[in-house]
């Protein structure tokens, strides 16, 4: 777990507006939901002013300076929390059912990795699990429990660990396409997300087939708010279904999906299993006005 070598990821704090993006499909201009006066200012010290009641988030010094954007490298002030490798090490249960599976389920959620419940079912939100530690551990994010797996998560001395230091908000790191849920600076869940591709779409609209939807697949990087939500179930989207969707840059949201797989694979939107986004709203984890901060870079 000890994940200390992780290459930073920088954060671009847009000095300029964001474009609207169809994304899940709504109608709210982007730029309402960009935490900013009218944009986001660097202080000269070595922390992020933000307005309203929003958390300050410790940052190195100004590092690159273009016309549009201004990167930042985030700091670490938290000390990582600590837990204990296990007297009795995970064995390799690839993705079956039974009691080891329970160890398992127990061990992912003490280290942070949200599952369901500790049934010993091998099922949709332990397979999240195990693919968000495995993209956490730098390990091949195919869901199923192999020995370097199993040794991995038995030997952990470490929780996950977002860049976030203090505050409460919600971290999407596209780089590891993970999202961390911070709270008061502590990375208390971590779950398997799945964001915008990045591949120039061109489709029929949903729900006006006469219309075409066009754009480019971003989830922008930026600090954002959560500024609306749907708590009813499945709804059609512009771009296709979306269940119970958090929006938080225009047409961009956190919502439940069919699909979540180890890669970027949205309109734009950032996608979380069905029982994970039930999850978000039952435990209030993601309530109106919570800061969204996207960073990172999509694998290539």
């Amino acid at each position: 777990m000890e994940r200390i070598q992780r290459i930073p990821t920088t954060l671009a704090l847009l000095a300029v507006s964001l474009p609207f993006l169809a994304g899940c499909g709504s109608t709210s201009s982007a730029s309402e939901n960009l935490i900013s006066d009218e944009r986001l200012l660097i202080a000269t010290t070595t922390t992020l002013s933000l307005p309203r009641d929003l958390p300050s988030t410790t940052i190195a010094r100004e590092t690159t300076t273009t016309s549009s954007t201004t990167t930042v490298l985030p700091s670490f002030e938290q000390e990582p929390v600590s837990v204990s490798p296990m007297d009795e090490p995970l064995r390799a249960v690839g993705q079956d059912d039974g009691e080891e599976t329970v160890r398992l389920q127990e061990r992912l959620l003490e280290l942070g990795f949200w599952v369901q419940s500790t049934d010993g079912n091998f099922g949709l939100t332990t397979r999240q699990a195990v693919m968000a530690a495995q993209k956490y551990l730098g390990l091949p994010a195919n869901s199923s429990v192999d020995d370097e797996t199993a040794q991995a998560l038995s030997s952990a001395s470490l929780r996950p660990q977002a860049r976030s230091d203090r505050g409460t908000l919600v971290e999407i790191d596209k780089s590891l396409q993970l999202a961390f849920f911070v709270i008061d600076g502590s990375t208390e869940w971590v779950l398997n997300v799945s964001t915008g591709s990045e591949i120039p779409y061109s489709e029929p609209n949903q729900n006006d087939p006469s219309k075409i939807e066009e754009g480019d697949s971003i989830t922008d990087p930026g600090l954002f708010k959560v500024d609306r939500e749907r708590a009813e179930g499945w709804w059609d989207g512009d771009l296709g279904s979306i269940y119970r969707p958090k929006y938080f840059n225009g047409g961009i949201a956190v919502h439940g999906s069919g699909s979540i797989p180890n890669y970027p694979a949205s309109h734009g939107c950032v996608r979380v299993s069905t029982p994970a986004m039930d999850w978000i709203w039952e435990t209030d984890l993601m309530p109106v006005g919570t800061p969204v901060w996207v960073h990172g870079s999509i694998p290539r």
